[in-house]
């Protein structure tokens, strides 16, 4: 009798979760964690139909996709989305907070509520995805998506560019929080896609010299989320 070879289990796929996959420098990440294997839950809200777009070009592609709607101002919609996420595929692997809003705020007409909004989504949002995440991960990798310019005083736009210097501290803090379990990364994107408030004079001039693409960012963003989690708290200019 011919003895039988062990049958092999195939491993499940990682999961990645990005906010704001649906659009823009989102949904090139989304697409570029798919090209390396990972099913991916492409975090939404407002923008329901591009997000499914993302996920039939993610199904298309041979990996499982879900769309998932979240309004990351709230901590407590941040903890559903990535419960969601761990109830739709049956884990979590990689976190990559993209989501963000951007506009004009000159100085002496900033309301309260745009400075909340701005930093309520852009920071706070990926402070408590990151910390939701990081109760369901086992071994994992936390991406964050930063800005070159936010070291630079941006007089129209104090607010961004508050948030985004917090992304970088936030990612050295969460990096020596959560090792060596949890790799912790930020990659800052110079002018990639123009915000549809600039005028194209304007995008021009800022993008001469070491402009990137979305493109460039994803493998920024695919590194960081399979490299040893022996490298983490590290902020990296893309097109600076």
């Amino acid at each position: 009798m011919t003895p039988q070879r062990p049958r092999q289990v195939k491993a499940a796929r990682r999961v990645a979760l990005v906010t704001g996959g649906g659009v823009r420098l989102g949904r090139a990440i989304a697409l570029a964690l798919g090209r390396a294997g990972m099913d991916v839950a492409v975090g939404y809200h407002r923008s329901a139909r591009a997000a499914r777009g993302t996920v039939r070009e993610l199904s298309a592609g041979g990996v499982a996709a879900a769309a998932l709607r979240a309004d990351l101002r709230s901590p407590r919609a941040a903890a559903r989305l990535v419960a969601a996420t761990v109830a739709r595929f049956g884990r979590l692997d990689v976190l990559v907070n993209s989501a963000a809003v951007f506009y004009r705020t000159p100085f002496a007409a900033t309301t309260p509520a745009e400075f909340d909004d701005l930093l309520g989504l852009n920071l706070r949002g990926a402070f408590f995805c990151a910390q939701a995440a990081a109760r369901r991960m086992g071994a994992g990798h936390i991406v964050n998506i930063g800005d070159a310019g936010s070291d630079r005083a941006w007089p129209a736009h104090i607010p961004y560019t508050l948030s985004k210097a917090g992304i970088a501290v936030l990612t050295r803090g969460l990096a020596a929080a959560l090792r060596p379990r949890i790799a912790v990364n930020c990659v800052a994107p110079g002018a990639v896609l123009r915000p549809p408030t600039f005028r194209r004079a304007r995008w021009a001039r800022l993008r001469r010299g070491n402009a990137a693409s979305p493109t460039e960012v994803a493998a920024a963003v695919v590194f960081f989320a399979t490299c040893p989690r022996s490298i983490t708290g590290q902020v990296v200019a893309v097109g600076g």
